[in-house]
């Protein structure tokens, strides 16, 4: 079975934006993993901002992975790369991580991970804190319906100061 391993960045204080959606403070001084990461995966979902997000600064990184977006505002899909769910969020998940292939990446964002992990669809947290404090912006978790235990399964430290922190779900 597949895995929806949710990997993204966060201050150490639990922001993944700025209070005016900026994300500037992430590094990209280096490749910090991802692409190995990216060999692992075949497909990313995504909520309609980060889908939105992805649309206007695409350059082509993203191309070769299968695209669900996750939306009950949008309409149709902006490019024939992507498939578009509305309802059934757990039921459609579950269906797609039985399909053949490899790990699907949860990109984003805030309500859409809360959605996934509230609903039992995280198999797998990798987790990039960059050590800088935002003071105000968006919470990663908010709103999470029960405890949640993880287990540590790696952790790596760059000179740059991130720490990337890899825990299994567990169910």
């Amino acid at each position: 079975m597949r895995k929806v391993i949710l990997n993204l960045a966060l201050s150490l204080d639990n922001l993944i934006e700025g209070p005016n959606g900026e994300y500037d403070w992430c590094f990209n001084d280096q490749d910090y993993g991802l692409t190995d990461f990216f060999k692992r995966i075949d497909a990313i979902f995504f909520g309609r901002k980060s889908y939105e997000l992805v649309l206007r600064n695409n350059d082509g990184y993203f191309d070769s992975k299968k695209w669900y977006v996750f939306s009950t505002t949008l309409n149709e899909a902006k490019d024939k790369n992507t498939t578009l769910i509305s309802k059934n969020v757990a039921a459609t998940v579950n269906k797609i991580k039985n399909e053949s292939g490899k790990d699907i990446w949860l990109f984003g964002g805030a309500g859409l991970v809360t959605t996934f992990i509230n609903e039992g669809l995280v198999d797998e947290l990798q987790l990039s804190v960059h050590p800088i404090l935002l003071g105000i912006g968006k919470p990663l978790f908010q709103n999470i319906s029960k405890r949640i235990k993880l287990e540590l399964i790696d952790s790596k430290v760059y000179n740059s100061c991130l720490v990337q922190l890899f825990y299994n779900v567990l169910k």
